[in-house]
């Protein structure tokens, strides 16, 4: 059974940068591809960035091209999500799972708060 397990959230003041860090038991991401995704009070959940296991290649939402960069380390089951010059609107529940996603993959996610 797949377990999805993400940290690294927490307050920030909009501009600064957050890591946020997801680990995986079990074959969660072998062969496919890993993405980060978020939710904000009253919006459905956003896709932002994915990373194929293989090979590596990256896939972006253009909302966060260019502030986020998503990777991963295999050996670790871990997929990570490194965010600069955050924004308000980044507040949200930000999660990880395959993409595209698993309905059975969702876990709790870690709050970012982006403050003024």
């Amino acid at each position: 059974q797949v377990h999805l397990v993400e940290s690294g959230g927490g307050l920030v003041q909009a501009g600064g940068s957050l890591f946020l860090s997801c680990v995986a038991s079990g074959r969660a991401f072998d062969g496919k591809n890993a993405g980060w995704f978020r939710q904000s009070p009253g919006k459905e959940r956003e896709f932002l960035a994915a990373i194929s296991w293989v090979s590596g290649n990256t896939y972006y939402n253009k909302t966060v091209k260019g502030r986020f960069t998503i990777s991963k380390d295999n050996a670790k089951n871990a997929v990570y999500l490194q965010m600069r010059d955050l924004e308000l609107e980044d507040t949200a529940v930000y999660f990880c799972n395959r993409w595209p996603a698993r309905d059975d993959f969702w876990s709790q996610g870690t709050q970012v708060t982006v403050s003024s």
